[in-house]
């Protein structure tokens, strides 16, 4: 069976493409034009069966991802459900299952069969939960477990193939070394075993698995910085050009391929790696972390990480990596995942109404309209997170109730000095003769 990225290039409009072009109300051609090109990847396996499929692109809506999983020491398959409940909920285009403890299959088909958006994975955490000594690792082993998990029907895999040896001593003068956890996993066996990475020498044998499944690949980075003191250096933009090989070699295999970026960035800097990751990997999907623009905040990197990536996707980034309140602290609970994805909406909205993408600030307009109307009903229903704004007017209200009846204010003017209030008077008034 072709991938999507075959069907576009014979210019055949497959179900997904067209559940695509109606969703983001981008004509069809453009949709199959750019799929076929490279510039557009729809994560859509063909063992997800409940799945709704969703294109990840610069001229597309702005997607967000949301990390569930457990980790050695907490989570189960039922809180990783309400995990990806809550996800759904409040708005993630794709979910990845990042699990390392135990039950880890179990949790991923769990996943699988109850999600409708795209799940992702990186098959190296669960090729290390089965060895526990990272150094032991084999391709043979890593190969086994791609192919079961395409078979279950994982949507896209993160792949730390662009990680190679040479590229080893120029993380170890940064600040942090290596903050990734594959890249950290690559990078040690390679020191151990002084050879080159194993996912790069196998990396067609890769591709065999991804194409006869319609898996799309997630090229991992490895080497982001993981401070602001080692962004945009030379082992981050080593790596960078490396993907950019890879890119090309999942395109000539008809396999879907986008690539993650960074990371912890300053603002300055955003602007920049958006263009050169387009420019070096020739278009190809960027799925970026954050990026963090200040490393002095934990406990909200939600926001320090938000503020970069409404950056990012304004100037080109197609996919948003969501950040917790928990990074850099502790795996994420479900308040966490809510406040994450709510955090991600936002910056991606952002950055879409500034690009003006289709009917993107329509949403505002009619909330803008709501407010002016005292339409409160109607303003939670357009909220992202309604529980939130309804739970944040009903304590309000609470505490004015004694002293005021009516609902046409809102708590922070008063009904005495409420501006809309003000304006709406102004607007009934008679003009003088």
């Amino acid at each position: 069976m072709p991938t999507q990225l075959e069907y576009a290039r014979k210019n055949i409009k497959s179900a997904q493409i067209k559940t695509v072009a109606a969703d983001e109300k981008i004509p069809l051609g453009k949709i199959t034009a750019e799929c076929a090109a490279g510039r557009i990847v729809i994560p859509a396996n063909i063992h997800h069966k409940k799945l709704h499929p969703i294109g990840i692109g610069k001229i597309l809506r702005t997607k967000i991802n949301a990390n569930i999983g457990n980790s050695s020491v907490q989570s189960c398959p039922k809180e990783e459900l309400q995990k990806l409940k809550t996800a759904v909920k409040y708005g993630a285009d794709t979910v990845m299952d990042l699990s390392t403890g135990a039950n880890i299959r179990k949790i991923r088909r769990e996943i699988i069969g109850h999600s409708t958006i795209p799940v992702g994975t990186v098959p190296i955490y669960e090729c290390a939960s089965i060895v526990q000594d990272t150094n032991k690792l084999d391709f043979e082993l890593f190969l086994d477990v791609i192919s079961k998990q395409a078979e279950e029907g994982v949507d896209y895999m993160t792949v730390h193939a662009g990680l190679l040896k040479k590229h080893v001593p120029l993380a170890m003068k940064r600040k942090m070394k290596i903050v990734s956890r594959g890249g950290a996993i690559l990078a040690k066996w390679m020191a151990c075993h002084n050879r080159e990475n194993f996912l790069f020498e196998n990396f067609g044998r890769i591709l065999d698995v991804c194409r006869k499944n319609d898996v799309t690949i997630s090229l991992g980075d490895g080497l982001r910085p993981g401070c602001l003191a080692d962004a945009s250096d030379k082992a981050q933009f080593a790596e960078l050009d490396t993907l950019a090989e890879l890119v090309g070699e999942c395109r000539r295999a008809g396999v879907q391929a986008m690539v993650e970026g960074p990371g912890h960035i300053p603002l300055d800097q955003i602007e920049m790696n958006m263009r050169k990751e387009d420019e070096v990997c020739d278009g190809a999907p960027f799925y970026i972390l954050g990026p963090v623009v200040t490393d002095c905040a934990p406990g909200y990197d939600h926001i320090t990480s938000a503020i970069g990536a409404a950056l990012g996707a304004f100037y080109g980034a197609s996919m948003l990596c969501y950040v917790t309140p928990k990074e850099h602290l502790g795996l994420p609970d479900v308040e966490d995942v809510r406040n994450g994805v709510i955090a991600y909406k936002i910056a991606a909205h952002a950055a879409d109404v500034a690009l003006k993408k289709p009917d993107a600030r329509m949403r505002d307009d009619m909330i803008s309209d709501a407010r002016a109307e005292f339409d409160w009903e109607r303003q939670f229903k357009l909220a992202l997170d309604p529980e939130r704004a309804r739970e944040y007017r009903r304590s309000s209200l609470a505490k004015a109730a004694k002293r005021q009846k009516k609902k046409d204010f809102c708590g922070m003017c008063g009904p005495q000095f409420c501006s809309i209030k003000a304006s709406s008077e102004i607007a009934a008034q008679k003009p003088a003769k």
